[in-house]
């Protein structure tokens, strides 16, 4: 068979889906293993989610609310924004590909940095565009080299906030001196997946930046109920823009993109605020506990400012990896990012992180890395 694939088609590597915990368990003999590797909640979604889940199960055979009419209402209110700047997507990476759709055509340039989120490339690509990749310095966004790649091509400018897999932070006042550097013609994404566990303090006012755009560039917030609201079973995201810009969103948007238990689990989860901050202070005991404790087996944490971090660990990052799953806690090795001797792991539960801990320390020593 032979199909006129595009070339910019064929050149897309498929994101790589990891091995479900099942088959894991499966494959490596071990029973009740522990998943420290995608950054998921480990307290799980509200009670409350999962209720109004189960109460809206008896009406799937109804089309959902093709507007989302009162999650996009109960979002704005959560942020402080109007629902005419909101949209929402399946998870927030439906988003950035709105962005790309809405933005982007063949030839012109989009500019990522390296490590980051893999899909802002690939949605690039699948339109034909040109990624521009600025490897991060000091495990930070190179700011100062995205501003110098800037051409008239450039549509987008996409940035985590925090940075995925590093966990640093973009500050206030630097951000508002990378804007004033850079054409009003370009559109600047900062995807803020785990700005929920930011110190308020340390925010960017995003809403401030979209609100006055003048003589800087349009401004948007991408956001996430996968992660501190943990729902990332439902895919459920949004942006925050500017309503002239939502507008031109909504015109690319499929209806119905949201579905029916989506639109009830996040709109319950946004009415349980003890579960939310029990989430986020339980991450910041966890966080705090873990780095002491890593530091204390002779490894270096980086600090973070996510339910994340990273750990140097003195040796090959994916040796470590496979003999971990052995003791049945799963992390991600780093060595595909650029990393070849750390490991990302999401701060889990005390018992997890107990198991973690333990299961390091024997790993530890049986291929003589780092000591304390």
């Amino acid at each position: 068979m032979q199909l006129p694939v595009p070339q910019h088609i064929a050149a897309i590597v498929p994101y790589p889906p990891g091995k479900p915990m099942d088959e894991l368990e499966r494959e490596y003999g071990i029973t009740n293993a522990i998943k420290l590797a995608s950054n998921e909640n480990p307290w799980g979604p509200s009670p409350k989610a999962v209720a109004a889940i189960g109460d809206m199960l008896h009406n799937l055979h109804r089309y959902p609310d093709g507007s989302s009419y009162y999650l996009a209402e109960a979002v704005a209110n959560w942020i402080g924004a109007a629902p005419e700047e909101i949209v929402l997507g399946n998870g927030s990476n439906e988003v950035i590909e709105f962005l790309v759709k809405a933005f982007v055509g063949c030839g012109d340039a989009v500019i990522t940095s390296h490590p980051s989120f893999l899909m802002y490339q690939k949605f690039v690509q699948v339109r034909g565009g040109d990624n521009v990749v600025i490897p991060l310095k000091e495990m930070d966004h190179d700011l100062e080299a995205i501003t110098q790649a800037v051409t008239t091509r450039t549509r987008l400018i996409f940035i985590d906030n925090p940075n995925n897999p590093t966990g640093t932070l973009i500050g206030r006042e630097r951000f508002a001196r990378f804007l004033a550097g850079l054409p009003e013609s370009v559109i600047v994404v900062v995807d803020e997946a785990y700005v929920d566990f930011v110190d308020p303090d340390q925010r960017i006012d995003i809403l401030g930046f979209i609100r006055n755009p003048e003589r800087i560039p349009a401004v948007v917030s991408l956001r996430t109920f996968s992660k501190a609201f943990g729902l990332a079973g439902l895919r459920v995201g949004f942006g925050v823009m500017h309503r002239q810009m939502a507008a031109l969103l909504h015109r690319v948007r499929q209806p119905f993109n949201i579905n029916l238990p989506a639109q009830a689990g996040a709109l319950a989860a946004l009415d349980d605020r003890e579960h939310y901050d029990a989430t986020l202070r339980g991450t910041a005991e966890g966080r705090a506990w873990l780095s002491k404790t890593v530091a204390e087996l002779g490894c270096r944490p980086y600090p973070s400012h996510t339910n994340f971090f990273l750990i140097d660990v003195g040796g090959d990052a994916t040796r470590l990896y496979e003999a971990m799953l052995y003791k049945g806690v799963i992390v991600r090795s780093m060595k595909a990012y650029g990393y070849p001797e750390f490991i990302r792991i999401t701060v889990g539960t005390a018992a997890e992180n107990q198991r973690f801990v333990s299961a390091l320390g024997e790993c530890l020593r049986d291929l003589g890395y780092c000591r304390g």
